[in-house]
């Protein structure tokens, strides 16, 4: 099933609004009319007649409005980007949206209707591992959790407990201290990555060896039910299935999480490399 056929919807449509968004020295210096239609995903089963439980339309309109006129963006592709970011932020009960800006009077020397932009922009789940061994590990993976947790775009973060374990591939080094951590975030899979790279090099992590001595190590397991291969991202983490130390902390704060690939969970998952320990020994 579609991922936005499972909420309820509130629509606006054709919300007319002058700005001053455009490429060109004229649309900046006379503005223009602008038309958005906006759709809000959420679960209204429980709204039970109180706005608490919903969304004030009307001042949905007023952030829009706000959003549109407080700054002078060249794209509609940004003014929609920034509208969508303003609406998931300001409203925890929306978990997504589909914004379209449309743009009547646009300098196009041909006769047209309009011209618009529409994007679609939601919550995301994402489970990160975490490992250190090198200086006050402790610190180092308390801190990265706080920085993720303080994030705008970073919400109903989750942490597991630390365990201790020993090296993984290159063992010529201390043991670790590993967790996890499950969150909700509006990054997009290569944001995050970029975000908790940027935690990590705060940290002074260095990669000399591979699967060597780390101050920091933040590995990007899911997001959502992804499958990325890419040069510099692969999700779900393809070795996951065989690191304890990454399934013991994940098993703790989501242990059905399921694998897309793999099909099975994670305390599935965790079962099978027990087992496959206990048959070696």
């Amino acid at each position: 099933m579609n991922y936005y056929q499972l909420y309820d919807q509130i629509k606006i449509e054709d919300l007319k609004i002058f700005a001053y968004h455009g490429v060109f020295e004229q649309e900046n210096r006379n503005g223009q009319n602008f038309y958005i239609n906006a759709v809000l995903y959420l679960d209204m089963e429980l709204a039970n007649d109180s706005l608490e439980c919903s969304v004030d339309y009307g001042a949905v309109c007023e952030l829009i409005r706000k959003t549109m006129t407080e700054h002078v963006y060249q794209l509609i592709e940004t003014v929609a980007q920034k509208i969508a970011e303003a609406i998931l932020l300001q409203y925890p009960l929306v978990d997504s949206v589909e914004i379209e800006v449309r743009k009547p009077d646009a300098p196009v020397a041909m006769d047209f209707r309009s011209i618009s932009v529409r994007i679609q922009r939601s919550w995301h789940k994402a489970v990160i591992a975490m490992g250190s061994n090198l200086g006050d590990s402790r610190a180092y993976l308390q801190d990265a959790v706080q920085k993720l947790q303080n994030h705008s775009h970073i919400r109903n973060l989750k942490q597991s407990g630390w365990i201790l374990t020993k090296p993984y591939g290159y063992t010529q080094q201390p043991d670790f201290l590993n967790g996890a951590v499950i969150l909700e975030t509006l990054y997009s899979p290569f944001q995050l990555l970029k975000f908790i790279q940027e935690i990590e090099n705060q940290a002074g992590r260095t990669r000399e060896i591979h699967w060597g001595a780390r101050t920091l190590d933040l590995d990007l397991i899911f997001y959502d039910d992804r499958i990325l291969n890419q040069s510099e991202l692969i999700v779900p983490h393809p070795d996951l299935q065989n690191r304890d130390f990454v399934l013991k902390p994940v098993a703790e704060i989501a242990p059905y999480y399921f694998h897309p690939v793999l099909r099975k969970t994670i305390c599935q998952l965790l079962e099978d490399l027990e087992t496959r320990k206990n048959h070696k020994s």
